[in-house]
């Protein structure tokens, strides 16, 4: 039994369940999927050295969790498929319902945080087309030159006192950022509702956004993406 074909796979099974082990690797994870990236942009958003950061990028790339090539001088990493977003969004499903621990971190500062319930991606994208609200994306930079919603403006949280003459109050404001998790856009929300707008969350973040086949655009590319629902 323990040498037959099921055993085998389980024991590749647990191999990558290894790989998810860590909070530094899930957290190094999230920012792949923004895009791709160096080694030494990927330690300086974790706060991790650059040789710990190159150490668990080769072990989930040993496990097919992300890809690397080499551009110059640097390696550049990304994740190895789409569906590794499913996978990271069913283990934070399961630990929120079965981990005490986890629904109180999420109902003590999530939800304390932001009790309104947040935009769908379908929602969103309907308000879009009927122009009746501005998103605005949080991330980064160079993240939102990457990739970003088309039509998003990127305001991050410490940079949102400095634009909110910019901003229009008599229409909804909805923030994202890197995912459901992200702390950038409940920062956000929060000053601008302080402020007097009317202001949500969407759902989840940039990447399920894209996977989802919804329209995108690259700053660094200049072209955008028009969005077409994958196939059932």
């Amino acid at each position: 039994m323990s040498n037959g074909p099921k055993h085998a796979l389980y024991a590749e099974f647990a191999a990558l369940a290894k790989a998810l082990g860590s909070p530094h690797r899930l957290g190094l994870l999230e920012q792949v999927a923004q895009g791709e990236c160096g080694v030494e942009a990927l330690a300086a958003r974790a706060g991790l050295s650059v040789a710990n950061t190159s150490q668990h990028l080769q072990q989930m790339k040993r496990t097919g969790l992300v890809t690397a090539r080499r551009n110059g001088k640097s390696i550049l990493y990304r994740l190895a498929d789409d569906s590794i977003l499913g996978l990271t969004a069913a283990l934070s499903h399961v630990a929120s319902r079965t981990m005490a621990e986890v629904d109180t971190i999420r109902r003590e500062y999530f939800d304390d945080r932001d009790a309104l319930e947040p935009v769908s991606r379908d929602d969103l994208m309907q308000r879009l087309r009927n122009g009746l609200v501005c998103v605005i994306d949080t991330r980064p930079a160079d993240e939102f030159a990457a990739g970003h919603l088309t039509g998003a403006i990127n305001i991050p949280p410490g940079e949102m006192e400095a634009h909110l003459e910019d901003l229009d109050p008599s229409i909804e404001i909805v923030a994202y950022c890197r995912g459901a998790w992200c702390v950038m856009s409940f920062e956000a929300v929060s000053t601008l509702r302080a402020h007097g707008f009317r202001a949500r969350r969407l759902q989840d973040g940039y990447p399920e956004w894209r996977v989802a086949g919804l329209p995108t655009r690259s700053t660094r590319a200049g072209q955008e993406r028009p969005g077409v629902r994958p196939s059932d």
